[in-house]
């Protein structure tokens, strides 16, 4: 394999969010495990939970081992009281919760401390979060973590969607920094991956780091097909694909269809869930796009590109979003996108691709969307080619493999003894 050392690392693989299906974190882990044993000698440590979900899916893979870490006790009353607390937000749910990554990690280390003489190289991959203050350098191994993807402020131009959101949650990762400056945990990495600008930028100025994305394609699985114009009697097909939460701006995606009612035909499939289902599905009747409008629930990764074959555009009007899997989904399926100009998306999206919209304010936002909506009618030759220009920059850039190429280049690197800076 191309990057691949002559002495292949005995690895262990620390992915505490690890299955596939079980949510975009969850298969990240599951992604690198899966494909990382086919190239090295494997011991994955993760959470008890997801043993269900890992042994549905055929592991342990490839003559790898698992240990399993089991802090339920602790981790399933946190859960739920968090989200009793936050209804609404996901995301500060997650917040509350990653406490018991800490109970998690201290519990991991006690056990892996009697056989670290096992394995030559630790690589942490989840959580993708600078919050995740490991102690597993004190393993005495050379220690790589993420990619890792946080670190974004949250915007000040959407004041109402960051309140519904409780974004003053978000203070919390000051905790998480105080616990990585006790535990050293980036002073002590070998190396820290890091996703986009403000990751590298939030952490210590003494970390070494490398940019990779925290996220990939399956290329097999998002295949691309011709994309062909919106027939003159037809809808214009547009696809949202994220979780149901105050932060990914679906309702500024339905006033964006209010404002091009009656110019021509859309449809609009969302896919996902989450706590505002229910108010989105009262959203779409008092706006009058219940036949324009279809919420199809949470899907698989191949049903998903079911529904991105079909398109013509993705849309992710999301306005805190630190990375963007759906976004180079979509590019690989050969379909343009849509993602605002802050965060993981900006890295991802250009005009050669689609088109990044305001992050000026909402006003301005769904602009931009009814802006692009009208360009593709008119302008169809040109958003095909951004639609063929994504599917060569997934291949290039995106693909699991190429993640997987590169992180057994740095493996190779560190048995060499060689630096690892970028």
């Amino acid at each position: 394999m191309t990057g691949q050392p002559a002495v292949r690392p005995r690895l262990l693989l620390s992915a505490y969010q690890c299955g596939p299906g079980m949510g975009s974190v969850s298969q990240i882990g599951w992604e690198w495990y899966s494909r990382m044993a086919r190239r090295v000698p494997l011991t994955l440590v993760t959470h008890s939970r997801n043993r269900q979900a890992l042994t549905a899916a055929g592991a342990p893979v490839c003559g790898s081992e698992i240990i399993y870490v089991n802090t339920e006790w602790f981790a399933g009353p946190l859960y739920r009281f968090a989200s009793r607390l936050f209804p609404k937000s996901q995301h500060a749910v997650f917040l509350v919760s990653s406490a018991d990554f800490f109970v998690y990690d201290s519990a991991a280390l006690k056990h892996l401390r009697k056989r670290r003489k096992d394995w030559d190289i630790v690589h942490a991959v989840t959580p993708v979060s600078p919050v995740a203050a490991t102690r597993l350098h004190r393993l005495g191994l050379p220690l790589i973590l993420g990619p890792w993807n946080g670190g974004m402020q949250s915007p000040q131009t959407f004041p109402e969607i960051m309140t519904e959101d409780s974004a003053w949650m978000y203070r919390i990762r000051g905790f998480g920094k105080m616990l990585d400056s006790m535990f050293g945990t980036t002073k002590n990495a070998s190396l820290v991956l890091t996703a986009t600008e403000f990751t590298t930028a939030s952490l210590p100025a003494h970390t070494r780091t490398r940019r990779m994305g925290e996220n990939g394609v399956d290329l097999s699985i998002f295949q691309p097909v011709e994309w062909r114009a919106p027939e003159p009697a037809g809808p214009l097909r547009i696809v949202f694909v994220g979780r149901l939460i105050p932060v990914k701006g679906i309702p500024m995606l339905l006033d964006a269809l209010v404002r091009i009612k009656g110019e021509f035909a859309v449809s609009l499939t969302i896919i996902g869930d989450g706590p505002l289902r229910d108010d989105l599905e009262k959203q779409v009747r008092e706006k009058g796009l219940g036949d324009r409008v279809h919420l199809a629930g949470a899907k698989s990764l191949s049903e998903i590109a079911e529904y991105l074959r079909e398109a013509h555009v993705f849309c992710l009007p999301s306005v805190r979003e630190s990375g963007g899997a759906a976004l180079m989904e979509s590019l690989a399926a050969g379909i343009p996108a849509l993602g605002v100009n802050y965060g993981g998306p900006a890295e991802i999206i250009d005009d050669s691709v689609g088109r990044l919209l305001s992050a000026e304010g909402p006003e301005q936002l769904i602009g931009d969307i009814v802006a692009a909506f009208r360009d593709i009618m008119t302008n169809p030759v040109r958003w095909k080619q951004r639609g063929e220009a994504g599917r060569r920059r997934a291949e290039q850039q995106y693909g699991w493999e190429a993640r997987i190429d590169a992180a057994m280049a740095i493996y190779g690197e560190m048995l060499a003894g060689q630096e690892t800076h970028a």
